[in-house]
């Protein structure tokens, strides 16, 4: 069995529960109340500014030019294209440049892009992998498992599933999958124990990005 496969396993409690959360479930129906969709875009757009960071860690540490050549490719992405089409989403939600820029980043979005960042820059490169899969793998699997349902009838929800479940966002998932798989082949017990830990971790946060957009969430002072 491949090691990415044991991780799903493990983590799949978590993942359907994901696709359980009131905030995904509207998504998937288009009854999520706009107001509470545009926390999600603001911090989103916080989150995918250190996103890009681990990626910048994954090419520096990469063990040979084709892997190091997606992840800065990847960066470029996120920077100059991902980064101005999230502009473009957050638009049709009356949500402005400026607004993104000087949203302050809250609790679970600092706490999870710090544990990322962390990760990427003290461990190897399978230790960043094991805890970025559940951000760019998860996303897909949720919007497959939407799609198996009605389309939303708000549009702009349509279009977000849409996004996560295009041929592009499905094979970078697969490319990282295969990846994780590779750096894993011979690895330790211990090695693999502590790879589990951080997928679970980061799919833990994952589901309290939700939550956090879903009741939002301030500092207490």
């Amino acid at each position: 069995m491949p090691f990415t496969e044991e991780l799903y396993r493990a983590a799949r409690p978590i993942w359907d529960a994901q696709v359980e959360h009131p905030f995904v479930q509207g998504i998937a129906n288009g009854s999520l109340d706009e107001q509470i969709f545009k926390r999600w875009i603001l911090q989103d757009y916080l989150y995918l500014k250190e996103f890009a960071r681990v990626f910048a860690w994954a090419a520096a540490k990469a063990d040979r030019l084709e892997s190091m050549a997606w992840y800065a490719h990847v960066l470029a992405l996120t920077l100059d294209s991902e980064m101005a089409l999230h502009r473009k989403y957050a638009e049709r939600f009356g949500i402005s440049a400026e607004q993104l820029e000087n949203q302050e980043m809250w609790p679970t979005t600092r706490a999870y892009t710090d544990f990322l960042v962390r990760t990427a820059a003290d461990g190897d490169l399978a230790d960043l992998l094991a805890a970025l899969l559940p951000c760019a793998w998860g996303y897909v699997h949720i919007a497959q498992r939407l799609i198996e349902g009605p389309r939303p009838s708000d549009q702009r929800y349509a279009d977000w599933i849409d996004q996560y479940t295009s041929e592009e966002f499905a094979e970078a998932a697969a490319w990282l999958r295969r990846e994780l798989d590779r750096h894993t082949e011979g690895a330790t017990d211990d090695k693999k124990a502590r790879l589990t830990g951080l997928f679970l971790q980061s799919s833990r946060f994952e589901w309290q990005f939700w939550e956090m957009c879903w009741k939002g969430e301030r500092w207490p002072c």
